[in-house]
C-alpha cells in the first residue's frame, strides 16, 4: 500500500489540466478547460475540467472525479497503478507500507500481464544489445535500417533469441506464472504442456499502451524462407486489443496536440524513421485495418489526419473505402502520395526531413479531391465507369456530418468532375436521406421481432413534487458544505466557527431521504467530531464512488456563465459569496421548509384516518408544532403563509 504522506505528494504535484490533456485535446473555456468526452462518441464538448478543484466532469457518460479517477476510467489503472503513473510522470518517490518485492502470485489478472509484457520488452532489449547473437543479427538490421542508439533505446526495440525456449525457460526460472506467458503470447504451449518461444529469431518491435506500458509484440523474421510469416503479432488479450491501439501514439500523442495534426501511416519501420528525424505526430495502424477506435482515439487529440501513402495504386485503392470513418467521425483527411518506390520510411532516410516535409506540404489533397483524381484516371472517357466514380465519390461526401463542409466539397467537386453543383448536392441528400430511412426501417424490424406479449410493461412511478423538493434541497445544502463548508464564518460577530460544523449543527433535526446524501452528511459528521474539517479534496477522491460522484456533480456545472450577461446585456447575476449568511441560512431554511411541508402532509393524512380520539389529539398537537416551525422558517425566508 502506498503511503499517505505519498499519496499527498502525488495529488499535491498533479495538474490535473496538463494530465488530462495527454489524451484529450482540451480547450480553455472560463475558469474551466472542455474537450470532448474520452468515454462517449460526441460531437459537441461536454467534458469538463476544473484546475482550481482538481476534478473532471463528463456531462455525457457521468463520469467524474480527481486524475487518479480519469486514469482508473479510462486506461483501466488500479488505484495503486494510477498513483504510480503520475508519481514517475512528476519524479515523486513512492513510499509503500510492504515489501515491494514482486509476487506475481498476489498480482491481479491484468498487472499480471502487464509485468510478463514488460519483463518481455526488457528481455528482448538487452539480449539485442548485450549478446553477441543479438548484435550481430538484431541491432545489424536495425542500424541498416538506419535507426540511432537513442531511437533503439526510446522504442525499446529488441531481439528474440533464435532458439526453442530462450525466454520461456528465463522467464520461468524468474518466476514467471507459465498462464500469463500463454495468455500473453510471449509463450506457446506444445501437445505435451510443455512451453516454447513465439517470437524465436525475429527483432522486437514493443506495442506501447496510451500511458507508455508495453502490453504486445510484433516480431520480425529476417530470414528469406517463404514459408515463415514475415511478421508474427501478439494475439488479443485483457491487456491487448489491436483495434483499439496504435503504434507509436505513446510517443506521439503530445506532438500530434501541439501540431494539431496527425501523420498516418503503415508500418512499425514508418513510425521509427519518421519520428527520428524530428516529426513526431506519427502513428501507425501496423498493417491492420483502420478501425473505428483508432480513429476516435486520434480525434482525442486533434480533427486533422494526413495520410501518407507509399505509391502503391492497388493499395490506396482497396484502402479508400475503409478511410470514409475517417469522415463519418467528423475528422479532417489530406492525403499525400510518395513517388513510386517509397514509404515514408525509405523516404525521409534518403532525403531527409526537410526535403520529406517539402514533399508533404506541396502534395498534401483533401481526401475527396485526392479521391476524385485517382478515380477519374483510372476510368477514362468511358461514361459508365465515370458515373460509378461518381456515385462512389458522392457517397463519401455524404458521410461527412458539417454540412457546410459537405457544400465546400460539393462545389470543388463540381469544378473536378464537369457536373453542377445541384446535381451532386441532390445525390448527397438522397444518400443521406437514404441512410436514416434505412435505420429507421431497421428498428421497425427489430420491434416486430420482440414477442409484445411476454413484454412486462412498466410505468415509472410519478415523482412527486415533494421527492423532487427532497433531492433539490438536500443537494443545495451538500454543495454549501463541499463548497464553503471549511471557511470559518464571518457574520453576527460568530468567531471560530466553521460553516460546516454551522450547517451540521442545524441540521441535526432533519433526515436525508437518499441514502447516499445521507451518508454524505453522516461522513461529514463523524469528520467534525475527529476534529477535523473536510475540504473539496477529501470528496472528491473519496474511496466510495457515489459519494465522490456526487460531490464533482454538485461542484461543476456544464454550464459557463457567458461575460456578456454584464459586459453587454448590463445583467448582474447575484454572487452568493457576498452574503454568506443569507446564503448558508437560505440553503438551510429551504431545505427545512420542504421537510416541514411533507412532514404536514403526512400527519394531515394519518389525522384523517385514525378512528382513536387520543392518537388523532397528540398527531394534532404534532401537527401545530410543525406549523409553528414553519412560521419561524417563513419569517426567515419571506414567505407568507395563508393558512
Amino acid at each position: 500500500m502506498i503511503t499517505k504522506p505519498t499519496v499527498d505528494r502525488i495529488m499535491e504535484a498533479t495538474d490535473i489540466v496538463e494530465v488530462i490533456g495527454e489524451f484529450v485535446q482540451l480547450k480553455k473555456r472560463g475558469a474551466n478547460y472542455v474537450g470532448l468526452s474520452p468515454f462517449a462518441n460526441e460531437r459537441t464538448p461536454s467534458f469538463t475540467v476544473s484546475p482550481a478543484k482538481g476534478i473532471f466532469k463528463d456531462f455525457s457518460s457521468g463520469k467524474g472525479g480527481s486524475a487518479v479517477t480519469f486514469l482508473m476510467e479510462l486506461e483501466k489503472f488500479t488505484y495503486p497503478e494510477a498513483l504510480k503513473w503520475l508519481a514517475k510522470k512528476y519524479g515523486i518517490p513512492v513510499e509503500e507500507t510492504v515489501d515491494t518485492t514482486e509476487n506475481l502470485e498476489e498480482q491481479n489478472h491484468r498487472e499480471s500481464l502487464m509485468i510478463v509484457s514488460g519483463y518481455a520488452a526488457k528481455f528482448f532489449h538487452e539480449s539485442l544489445l548485450d549478446t553477441d547473437e543479438g548484435q550481430n543479427i538484431g541491432l545489424s538490421y536495425f542500424k541498416e535500417r538506419g535507426f540511432s542508439n537513442d531511437t533503439i533505446k526510446k522504442f525499446e526495440l529488441g531481439y528474440s533469441p533464435d532458439q526453442w525456449e530462450a525466454f520461456t525457460g528465463e522467464a520461468i526460472k524468474q518466476g514467471y506464472q507459465e498462464e500469463y506467458l500463454v495468455e500473453s503470447g510471449l509463450s506457446v504451449k506444445r501437445d505435451n504442456g510443455s512451453l516454447y518461444d513465439r517470437y524465436r529469431g525475429r527483432v522486437m518491435f514493443p506495442i506501447h499502451s496510451f500511458t507508455g506500458r508495453v502490453i504486445a509484440f510484433g516480431g520480425r523474421t529476417l530470414k528469406s524462407d517463404k514459408n515463415v510469416p514475415k511478421y508474427v503479432n501478439s494475439p488479443e488479450s485483457e491487456i491487448y486489443h489491436k483495434s483499439n491501439i496504435l503504434y507509436g501514439l505513446y510517443f506521439a500523442k503530445r506532438s500530434i496536440r501541439e501540431e494539431d495534426n496527425c501523420y498516418l501511416v503503415e508500418g512499425y519501420a514508418d513510425v521509427i524513421s519518421v519520428h527520428q528525424a524530428g516529426i513526431e505526430n506519427v502513428v501507425a495502424s501496423s498493417g491492420t485495418s483502420l478501425t473505428v477506435e483508432q480513429i476516435r482515439l486520434i480525434g482525442r487529440l486533434t480533427k486533422n489526419i494526413t495520410i501518407l501513402y507509399d505509391g502503391d495504386a492497388a493499395g490506396i485503392k482497396a484502402s479508400l473505402r475503409g478511410l470514409d470513418m475517417i469522415l463519418e467521425e467528423g475528422l479532417n483527411v489530406k492525403v499525400v502520395l510518395l513517388p513510386d518506390g517509397h514509404d515514408p520510411d525509405s523516404y525521409v532516410q534518403k532525403f531527409g526531413t526537410n526535403a520529406f516535409k517539402t514533399h508533404i506540404d506541396q502534395n498534401k489533397k483533401d481526401f475527396i479531391v485526392f479521391k476524385t483524381d485517382i478515380l477519374l484516371k483510372e476510368v477514362g472517357d468511358d461514361p459508365i465507369r465515370k458515373a460509378d466514380a461518381i456515385r462512389d465519390i458522392v457517397e463519401s461526401i455524404a458521410k461527412i456530418p458539417d454540412f457546410i463542409k459537405v457544400e465546400l466539397f460539393v462545389k470543388q467537386c463540381s469544378s473536378l468532375l464537369a457536373i453542377q453543383e445541384r446535381s451532386l448536392l441532390t445525390e448527397v441528400n438522397k444518400i443521406k436521406l437514404g441512410k436514416q430511412k434505412k435505420y429507421y426501417d431497421q428498428q421497425k424490424v427489430e420491434l416486430s421481432k420482440l414477442d409484445v406479449e411476454k413484454i412486462e410493461i412498466k410505468e415509472n412511478p410519478p415523482v412527486s413534487k415533494s421527492n423532487v423538493e427532497d433531492k433539490s434541497q438536500e443537494e443545495e445544502v451538500i454543495r454549501l458544505l463541499v463548497t464553503y463548508g471549511h471557511n470559518l464564518i464571518n457574520w453576527d460577530g460568530i468567531a471560530d466557527t466553521y460553516i460546516g460544523s454551522f450547517i451540521i449543527a442545524n441540521i441535526a433535526d432533519v433526515i436525508f431521504a437518499n441514502k447516499t446524501r445521507l451518508d454524505f452528511i453522516e461522513i461529514y459528521k463523524n469528520e467534525i467530531e475527529a476534529g477535523k474539517t473536510p475540504d473539496e479534496t477529501f470528496f472528491i477522491s473519496h474511496i466510495r464512488l457515489d459519494i465522490s460522484t456526487l460531490a464533482i456533480q454538485l461542484l461543476l456545472s456544464p454550464y459557463v456563465l457567458s461575460p456578456n450577461w454584464l459586459e453587454l446585456h448590463r445583467i448582474n447575476v447575484n454572487d452568493e459569496t457576498k452574503n454568506m449568511k443569507s446564503t448558508i441560512l437560505g440553503g438551510i431554511y429551504h431545505l427545512k421548509k420542504a421537510k416541514i411541508e411533507r412532514m404536514k402532509t403526512l400527519l394531515s393524512k394519518q389525522i384523517k384516518e385514525s378512528t382513536i380520539p387520543d392518537e388523532v389529539d397528540i398527531l394534532l398537537s404534532q401537527f401545530n408544532h410543525l406549523k409553528k416551525v414553519e412560521r419561524t422558517v417563513a419569517d426567515y425566508l419571506g414567505i407568507v403563509i395563508l393558512k
